[in-house]
């Protein structure tokens, strides 16, 4: 009796075991990144029923024309991504994943070669814009929010998601300017955090420290999320997300003259990087900036900055 006692027990200890690896599991990759392979997941499993052909295990062939249905629809970058998807679905279910067949290897080797695998980029956006942008801002809590919001994402070289997450608690104002505390990143998703610095600004129409500070005082916000999302009365309510930064990003670049299908998100922490190189700053601290790990990333982010310094096109005697 005693035996089945313990036997049970272990079975039930194993069992919580089993929850807590799966959670572990789980939180191995980032919560954009299993988002996005549940969606892509989910639309080849609806590519499949609709045609009869098994999704798992899948067959290279039905893989291939999958990949076929999408070429003439979607960018080489999302059919990629639609693939991971499959792969990772066929690991974890035990099975070996289509994706890795020759055939299929060869098609997207062909599917490359004839629409190309350039990135489209976001437009950098510079300090220029930045000033054009904050002139047409409203005199308005709403103003308030996206000037320090654009401010703070620009000088501390942010993705839209650390924006997003940001606590009044990550930040602390010093009289050298303001500590931002990243809780979590696309680079750091063992969530150890990282500490960016933002001094202040020059102009007090466009200084991120001054501008957060009366974010702050102008919402009473004293805790929790610091962006938050307004309604058209000024009230607010939740932590505004990623999606919500892009939308303003683009909404206020319109207002500002420029193209907003020019501009995202990520033209902030390119428009950091491109901008800080343009005036002279190292390679090194531009890195620190943005929590870049290597160099061909940040000269990725580093739009055209060198295209007309010490251009040959100008010594030429045109």
């Amino acid at each position: 009796m005693t035996g089945q006692v313990i036997t049970i027990q272990n079975n039930a200890d194993l069992a919580a075991t089993v929850i807590k690896a799966k959670a572990f599991k789980d939180a191995a990759r980032a919560e954009n990144t299993k988002r996005s392979y549940g969606s892509d997941w989910a639309d080849f499993s609806a590519w499949c029923a609709a045609r009869g052909f098994d999704p798992l295990p899948a067959r290279p062939t039905t893989v291939i024309l999958y990949v076929t249905d999408l070429a003439d629809r979607y960018k080489v970058s999302t059919i990629t991504r639609r693939l991971s998807a499959i792969s990772q679905a066929h690991r974890i279910a035990g099975h070996e994943s289509p994706t890795r067949n020759a055939q299929v290897h060869e098609v997207m080797k062909g599917l490359k070669r004839q629409k190309g695998t350039a990135r489209e980029k976001r437009t950098a956006i510079l300090v220029r814009d930045i000033q054009a942008i904050v002139n047409r801002l409203p005199d308005n809590l709403l103003g308030i929010r996206d000037r320090a919001l654009l401010l703070v994402g620009f000088a501390g070289g942010f993705r839209r998601s650390e924006l997003a997450a940001l606590d009044v608690e990550d930040v602390e104002f010093t009289d050298d300017g303001l500590v931002v505390t990243v809780q979590r990143s696309k680079t750091d998703q063992e969530a150890r955090g990282e500490k960016v610095g933002i001094t202040y600004g020059s102009n007090l129409p466009t200084c991120p420290v001054r501008s957060l500070k009366a974010w702050i005082e102008a919402s009473g916000i004293t805790n929790g999320a610091l962006f938050r999302s307004l309604d058209r009365h000024g009230r607010m309510h939740g932590r505004l997300s990623a999606k919500a930064v892009t939308q303003i990003i683009k909404r206020r670049a319109k207002a500002a003259g420029l193209d907003p299908t020019r501009y995202a998100a990520h033209s902030l922490r390119s428009g950091m990087a491109t901008q800080a190189d343009l005036n002279g700053v190292s390679l090194t601290d531009i890195k620190r900036q943005g929590r870049w790990r290597d160099d061909k990333t940040v000269h990725g982010y580093m739009q055209r900055t060198h295209l007309f310094q010490s251009n040959a096109s100008a010594k030429l005697g045109l």
